[in-house]
């Protein structure tokens, strides 16, 4: 077979992509007709205050247990350069995401001993604890995708509720940098994501009907986690 043909062969119609996977990903976590209610009554701005105590504070757990994961995704994936790079990405934002939080919490001002005697929501820690689960033990080009599927709707989340703790709620930019670091369009992040993704396919490591069943599971813990904000 001529050079021509390997190159049409590889163009043929129905051989999987990384731009076709991870948008494909990304349309199947989109927030059904429901939408999100808690985000709906913050954008409205008819929640409590509170729950952006508890948010903070549950945060502040989501993202240690996260940052471990990722670093963990990546060490095992140090064979596959493009993938521990998008993880080792993907922990250093967790870093910024923490610092980001510390204005969200001295904003809404929980006492040390309410951070101390914090008791975790199950519901808000159900998402870390998976993806804890496929940092031990799924295929971390899996993961990729898995995780890319659901970062559209987190970033559309945090910019509502970022708008309105602005509008609504009188917060400072201080308070709302957490959400600011998610509301933006993660150009970097999704060119690592197709990076990951392509070496993947490459290396015969992608299984596209684990990775949307794991984004499948990702996104209704997510759901979770506002549901359980909202008791």
């Amino acid at each position: 077979m001529t050079r021509e043909n390997d190159a049409s062969a590889a163009e043929q119609p129905g051989t999987p992509t990384a731009d076709g996977i991870l948008a494909d990903a990304v349309r199947a976590s989109a927030p059904g007709a429901a939408g999100n209610p808690l985000v709906a009554r913050i954008a409205a701005g008819e929640a409590p205050r509170e729950v952006f105590t508890v948010l903070a504070l549950e945060q502040r757990l989501i993202i240690d247990s996260d940052r471990r994961s990722f670093h963990h995704l990546a060490r095992r994936a140090e064979a596959d350069p493009p993938v521990a790079a998008y993880f080792g990405a993907l922990a250093d934002g967790e870093s910024a995401a923490l610092d980001a939080l510390r204005g969200l919490a001295d904003a809404c001002g929980p006492a040390a001993d309410a951070v101390r005697d914090h008791e975790p929501r199950a519901g808000c820690q159900a998402y870390p604890s998976y993806v804890a689960r496929l940092a031990l033990g799924a295929e971390p080009a899996d993961v990729v995708i898995a995780l890319h599927g659901g970062f559209a709707a987190w970033g559309g989340y945090c910019a509502t509720v970022a708008h309105a703790l602005r509008t609504r709620y009188a917060f400072p930019d201080a308070a709302c940098a957490f959400f600011d670091l998610f509301a933006g369009p993660g150009t970097e992040l999704a060119g690592l994501a197709r990076a990951a993704v392509g070496h993947g396919l490459a290396t015969s490591r992608v299984t596209p009907r684990l990775a949307h069943r794991y984004g499948r599971l990702l996104q209704a813990y997510e759901a979770m986690f506002w549901a359980a904000l909202a008791e």
